[in-house]
């Protein structure tokens, strides 16, 4: 056999390998799963923050219905007007809604006070309503701070319906 026969000349040239090929595209995969993982990965505490806050600033809000809705008559003698509102309070805790679950006749007596000594001419105004709003929320802080719980926990509340008549 001559040198020729022996080095394969006359045989089909080697394919290329495919292994230049199957690196890149397991680098492309480990950089997309890299920065899926980055961007879906829950934040950590900010470092001056205790873990206890940074996981109560994702926690769900919870709405507390005040039902019935809150009907006062208010205003002068002889230009007597009512009142109607529907109220909700908003926590992120569920012993807070339960605790004011709990006291809501004093939360209602406190309020019915509050909203049966109103004007109606400062309620017309928006600046008026909201003036009312953190009245009211601040009565229902009040209220589940005298019975124990973190005041500051209730961090807000809603007039989810609003009537003067």
């Amino acid at each position: 056999m001559s040198a020729e026969e022996k080095s394969g000349a006359g045989a089909p040239a080697k394919k290329k390998s495919a292994m230049p090929l199957i690196i890149i595209a397991v680098l492309v995969l480990a950089a997309g799963g890299g920065a899926a993982w980055k961007f879906t990965r829950p934040k950590a505490a900010a470092p001056g923050k205790p873990a206890a806050e940074a996981s109560s600033a994702k926690a769900a809000a919870i709405y507390y219905k005040f039902d019935p809705a809150f009907v006062v008559n208010f205003g002068s003698e002889g230009n007597s007007r009512y009142l109607q509102i529907t109220l909700e309070a908003m926590s992120r805790d569920q012993a807070v809604i339960d605790a004011i679950k709990n006291n809501e006749p004093a939360i209602r007596n406190d309020l019915v006070l509050l909203y049966s000594a109103q004007q109606p001419e400062a309620l017309l105004a928006p600046e008026g309503k909201e003036k009312l709003r953190a009245a009211t929320l601040e009565a229902v802080r009040k209220t589940i701070a005298a019975e124990g719980t973190k005041p500051e926990a209730v961090e807000a509340v809603y007039f989810t319906s609003f009537v003067i008549q």
